[in-house]
């Protein structure tokens, strides 16, 4: 992965910029663990929050048992947005109905009502579900990023095989690697290595 990095502005002698030119880095650096079994991860999770590292993510090829709560991450708001759906699309449905069996093209159908709600149960429920089912896809993809990209940055490829990969994000010194690589070693990191990556 590379960095772009671009002059830093000249200055004149009152001190203010002359040149249009900016220094702007747009890499971040990570210290990466590589463990060989989940249980050794957790552990590790678990402890290295203790004392006080803050874990940028965790990548693992199948979910792990405990990660989300070890790793302090809240309980999804999503439900929330599911119920939204849900109600839009059973508002959506019995509107349609009403408004096309009742208004817009009504018909006598074996001396039934018009508006008869016991018959719209289906459709009904078949758009409530239709919504929620879409709107919860499509609201979980925007707010995780999910959407297609020229170009994906991955810390370790075998995150996708056979290995588990815990990402702590560094200062743009560096300052806490040695720390943070003797952290991971402790804590049964098979591998540590470091690496910048680009708009991540």
């Amino acid at each position: 992965m590379t960095s772009t990095t671009l002059t830093a502005p000249a200055t004149s002698t009152n001190g203010a910029a002359t040149a249009a030119e900016v220094t702007h880095t747009s890499t971040r650096r990570f210290a990466i663990g590589i463990f060989e079994d989940e249980d050794v991860l957790l552990h590790a999770v678990e402890n290295m929050r203790a004392a006080g590292v803050k874990i940028y993510d965790v990548f693992s090829p199948f979910p792990i048992h405990g990660i989300d709560d070890a790793l302090g991450i809240e309980r999804s708001r999503l439900p929330i947005a599911a119920f939204f759906f849900g109600c839009s699309g059973l508002a959506f449905a019995l509107w349609m109905q009403i408004y096309m069996l009742g208004f817009d093209w009504p018909m006598i159908i074996g001396g039934k009502p018009n508006i008869a709600l016991p018959s719209f149960i289906p459709v009904t429920f078949e758009l409530t579900v239709l919504f929620t089912a879409f709107g919860m896809m499509i609201t979980f993809f925007t707010i995780s990023g999910l959407y297609p990209k020229p170009k994906v940055n991955v810390l370790d490829a075998r995150a996708t095989d056979d290995k588990f990969v815990l990402a702590v994000e560094l200062d743009e010194a560096s300052s806490e690697l040695p720390r943070l690589t003797q952290l991971l070693r402790e804590n049964g990191a098979s591998e540590v290595n470091h690496k910048e990556m680009t708009k991540f």
